[in-house]
């Protein structure tokens, strides 16, 4: 057994192995997800997010593949191309194969979908991932003394690794901890006044200037578009001279396919795209106080959307709702103390809820 060493990926031999010679390949079942009832199943298609979940469905045993496997992304674009391990029951796509080894585990299986991950750059829709393709893709991996893929090892460093991260997050959470102890307790939320604000009276707002995401070269600094989920983060890229937006900022989506209404805090400087605007906080508002106004502006999501974008009119009469003070202004020291408060009894929970596992363990 592996145990308390500085593992090193570059003690190993490494090795190439034909994806077949390493696990059994399996088709997935369902060709209609129409005709599926909802449920607490996952459904596995072709999406790079989500760990493959697109929905959930009502379980049928035709339809059920066992976990604890690899699920390769087949089709699909964006999504072509990706591994993901599944370690629960779920129902597939036809469009999603799986791959099977007596000795796979989580750990050694995040450990190969990485290596996987660096070759689908090949697959598009000219190119499918079909059987033959899977069957004869090439992995680089760790070789034990007998010339065959050293899972112990992969387990092991991915399980050295996650000490490392688990450590490190501790670390971070305690500081946050020692941060916050300070705040002032306040008033539940439910028992707060609120009082209605237009959007424009808190915040400049300028509205997004790229509009040919496709003419930027990739880099390191962010690119915020109309998405659904990361911060809004589309890509990073350089930004030679093109306008940039203050950190410190909210930024709000104008349209989007499931991204219209969401605002995001953004704590760094960023390009923006067209279909999105920068609020700029008239005056000097604290990264809590942001945050705790952008979910006051996505409670409103639902009523924008393709059909019903925000337009510059529409923004203009926008209003949120926002706890007041006695002068029946906001009341941002009430906002930015209910989120530390809020963040120090998560950390805490988080803390306490580990030192039980811990101790079960």
């Amino acid at each position: 057994m592996l145990n308390n060493m500085n593992l090193k990926l570059s003690d190993r031999e490494w090795e190439q192995f034909k994806l077949a010679s390493i696990f059994k390949i399996e088709n997935c079942k369902c060709s209609k997800v129409s005709g599926l009832q909802k449920g607490s199943t996952p459904y596995v298609g072709a999406t790079n997010r989500n760990n493959g979940v697109m929905n959930f469905v009502k379980a049928d045993k035709k339809l059920i593949t066992k976990g604890n496997c690899l699920a390769f992304i087949c089709d699909g674009e964006g999504s072509v191309g990706y591994t993901i391990y599944k370690a629960e029951d779920f129902i597939g796509s036809t469009t999603v194969k799986v791959g099977r080894n007596e000795k796979l585990n989580k750990y050694n299986a995040t450990f190969i979908t990485t290596i996987a991950d660096t070759v689908r750059s090949k697959y598009n829709f000219g190119f499918k991932r079909n059987e033959t393709h899977l069957k004869n893709e090439i992995l680089m991996l760790p070789a034990n003394s007998k010339g065959e893929p050293d899972f112990e090892f992969m387990e092991a460093f991915m399980k050295q690794k996650e000490q490392e991260k688990f450590q490190e997050y501790n670390n971070y959470i305690n500081q946050r901890i020692k941060a916050l102890k300070d705040f002032k307790t306040v008033e539940p939320i439910e028992e707060k006044e609120f009082g209605e604000f237009k959007l424009q009276s808190i915040f400049n707002s300028t509205k997004g200037d790229q509009n040919k995401m496709t003419d930027l070269k990739k880099g390191n600094f962010p690119l915020v578009s109309a998405k659904n989920g990361n911060n809004g983060l589309k890509d990073f890229v350089t930004k030679n001279n093109k306008k940039v937006y203050s950190n410190n900022t909210l930024t709000l989506n104008n349209d989007g396919d499931g991204g219209a209404g969401i605002s995001y805090y953004q704590p760094f400087e960023y390009l923006l795209d067209s279909h999105v605007t920068s609020l700029n906080p008239k005056s000097q508002l604290s990264r809590l106080s942001l945050l705790f106004i952008s979910r006051c502006i996505t409670k409103q999501r639902n009523k924008f959307g393709h059909g019903y974008a925000l337009t510059n009119n529409r923004l203009t009469a926008f209003k949120i709702m926002l706890p007041i003070n006695d002068q029946n202004e906001p009341d941002y020291d009430y906002m930015e103390n209910y989120m530390k408060q809020l963040e120090y009894k998560k950390l805490n929970e988080y803390l306490s809820k580990k030192e039980k596992l811990n101790a079960n363990a």
